[in-house]
């Protein structure tokens, strides 16, 4: 996909990606340490976590055809480079949301589930939770500063502390 609408595809892809691939973490952390939620979200958060993971090779391939559109910079090297890191959060999410459903189908079967698989779920989800928030939160400020640079409001006549 290329445009949409006269617009380049990757400016309204990323959004969908900046929106769920943190959602989904935050909703997997909160399921992996609160049986409440993994018995009402679990399912929610394996489908995001799908769309996630299918959204992503997309939304960079859209970048890469707007990657040779525009001028090069250091900075949308950077972001390009930061970009194409996203797969492997996104897949690592995917695992966390199975890992979920197999612990929720596992407390179904069996009230008593061992509390290191429990433990280690929670662990995992956490740190894939936190690492995808993070490096969402790189991509788009590296993606940012490709599009508009190191502005600053203030020296510009902008706003005012």
């Amino acid at each position: 996909m290329t445009t949409f609408a006269g617009l380049p595809a990757h400016i309204l892809l990323v959004h969908l990606i900046v929106v769920l691939a943190p959602l989904t973490a935050l909703l997997a952390i909160l399921a992996a340490f609160l049986p409440a939620v993994r018995r009402r979200l679990v399912w929610l958060i394996l489908a995001f976590a799908a769309i996630t993971l299918i959204a992503t090779p997309i939304t960079t391939d859209a970048g890469e055809w707007l990657e040779k559109r525009v001028d090069e910079s250091g900075a949308l090297e950077t972001h390009t480079e930061l970009g194409d890191t996203m797969i492997y959060f996104a897949a690592a999410l995917a695992v966390v949301a199975i890992a979920l459903v197999v612990l929720h189908l596992r407390e179904r079967t069996h009230p008593v589930t061992s509390k290191p698989v429990v433990v280690a779920v929670a662990v995992l989800a956490l740190v894939v939770g936190v690492g995808t928030m993070v490096q969402v939160y790189r991509i788009g400020d590296s993606g940012a500063r490709a599009t508009w640079g190191d502005t600053n409001l203030n020296e510009q006549g902008g706003e005012s502390e």
